[in-house]
């Protein structure tokens, strides 16, 4: 399926016009597809999968930047962290503390946003309050050298409802704000990331000014 062209334009021209960058949700999606976007401009794609990020990433414009937005895992680390942009989903101490190890191996500054559990549902990933604090302390007491902390992502539930929607995103909004203030060593939160194809505009209400959309742009997800 070709890319949208006319709603990649009216998406792109509305999100700009409001300081919001939009990551173009490439998952599933063949190369063609890719390149199709990219010949229009744009940059900035995001993947979910390790293994399909390594496949594509050789076949493109070294030029791409490359956001993994999908749970990874500790173990995946170290291959993604060459040439990924910005890593959406840091969701726990541990996972850090694997991608601090791993960018240490090869002397690079990796940017990073903390995942915040904001949805209803239990099967999305992300941090509450208390973690957030335990976030927070561990890096009070062992600085990051490599990975700079630069915001925070939350996923809306999955719902009809725009009431929730909103009240989720105006939560996770006050958070960032509420930690913008911290002053610790790699730690400068300068993007919300949070907004998708079906939610974005309540996004934008609430103050995000990164989104992750896929389908509006490259139709329904190949399974």
């Amino acid at each position: 399926m070709p890319i949208n062209q006319q709603a990649y334009f009216h998406l792109q021209k509305e999100l700009s016009e409001k300081g919001v960058t939009l990551i173009a949700v490439s998952k599933t999606k063949p190369i063609s597809d890719i390149k199709e976007l990219y010949e229009l401009g744009h940059r900035d794609f995001g993947e979910n999968y390790v293994q399909e990020l390594t496949d594509k990433v050789p076949q493109l414009p070294n030029d791409i930047r490359w956001h993994f937005i999908g749970h990874l895992q500790r173990n995946k680390v170290k291959y993604i962290l060459p040439f990924t942009h910005l890593i959406h989903g840091v969701d726990s101490i541990r996972l850090l503390m694997e991608i601090e190890k791993q960018a240490s191996k090869i002397n690079k500054q990796v940017s990073v946003l903390l995942q915040m559990h904001i949805a209803r549902e239990e099967t999305k990933f992300g941090l509450d309050e208390a973690e957030l604090q335990e976030v927070i302390q561990y890096i009070q007491q062992s600085p990051l050298k490599h990975v700079y902390i630069k915001g925070m992502m939350g996923m809306a539930s999955f719902s009809d409802n725009p009431t929730l929607i909103n009240d989720e995103f105006s939560y996770l909004h006050n958070l960032y704000q509420k930690y913008q203030s911290y002053q610790l060593p790699n730690f400068n939160f300068s993007i919300l990331s949070m907004g998708m194809s079906g939610d974005y505009s309540l996004a934008i209400k609430n103050g995000t000014n990164m989104v992750r959309v896929g389908s509006l742009l490259f139709g329904a997800r190949n399974n």
